[in-house]
């Protein structure tokens, strides 16, 4: 894979960091990233970067504190159940040196949603009501326990149906760029083929950004060549002159 990047940084970017043992072991496979991926690329923010880590205080606080300095927005995914090891509400607390304790408004989400279910909000499910000072709740509607966002961190559910519920939420409260818009073409070329005129296109097209992904297929071999960029324009541009210049080289 090659990937060669436009200038146009103009959008707000972002990161994500997924916490959890389950997910390093192999047990669970993530989700959570491509849906927030295809959600931040459709809204104007440009994720940057993505990183997994176990269910460790410190390993959290220092990915917390790398990442919320380097981007725009900073989205975590897990941790923030009612055991024992859901320690990243703690750990934000931590990286951002402020105290944290049970909040009204929280309980009172979580008071509502049990009384509504019949079941009782004992010590563990009134962890999730613990949130940093200072921090704004995230809606969450499908099992109330909120999420929260302190700073530029975007604090979230890991199961699937809870995090892409607050990402929903969150995300019209933030300002986007652009949305990106991509097209692709397949050629029946090695990388190594379309290297030259591929980096050629690219300095011509600075605004835009080019990637070549290998891909073998019943036996045969070949490349797919996606461009990415905000001016649709450009864009066509891009592609037309594209395949010419492959063409020209047949």
């Amino acid at each position: 894979m090659v990937t060669l990047k436009g200038q146009d940084m103009s959008n707000p970017s972002a990161a994500m960091l997924v916490i959890g043992d389950e997910i390093l072991s192999g047990r669970t496979r993530d989700s959570n990233l491509h849906h927030l991926a295809k959600e931040l690329t459709a809204h104007g923010i440009r994720l940057a970067e993505a990183r997994v880590v176990a269910d460790e205080h410190d390993r959290i606080v220092a990915a917390l504190n790398d990442l919320r300095g380097g981007v725009d927005h900073v989205f975590t995914s897990g941790g923030i159940g009612p055991t024992h090891d859901d320690i990243t509400a703690d750990a934000v607390a931590a990286a951002f040196g402020v105290p944290i304790d049970v909040r009204d408004d929280a309980r009172a989400l979580l008071e509502a949603h049990y009384q509504r279910t019949g079941l009782d909000l004992n010590a563990a499910r009134l962890r999730m009501a613990r949130i940093p000072e200072g921090a704004t709740l995230i809606d969450n509607p499908v099992s109330a326990a909120p999420g929260f966002t302190l700073g530029n961190v975007h604090v979230m559910a890991g199961v699937p149906a809870i995090f892409q519920a607050m990402v929903a939420s969150v995300l019209p409260t933030l300002t986007g760029g652009d949305a990106l818009l991509s097209q692709a073409l397949d050629v029946r070329r090695g990388e190594g083929e379309i290297a030259g005129p591929l980096g050629e296109l690219a300095a011509r097209y600075p605004m835009l950004g080019f990637g070549s992904y290998p891909w073998i297929r019943d036996g045969a071999h070949g490349t797919q060549i996606v461009v990415r960029g905000t001016d649709g324009a450009q864009l066509d541009a891009a592609m037309v002159e594209l395949t010419r210049m492959l063409d020209a080289r047949a």
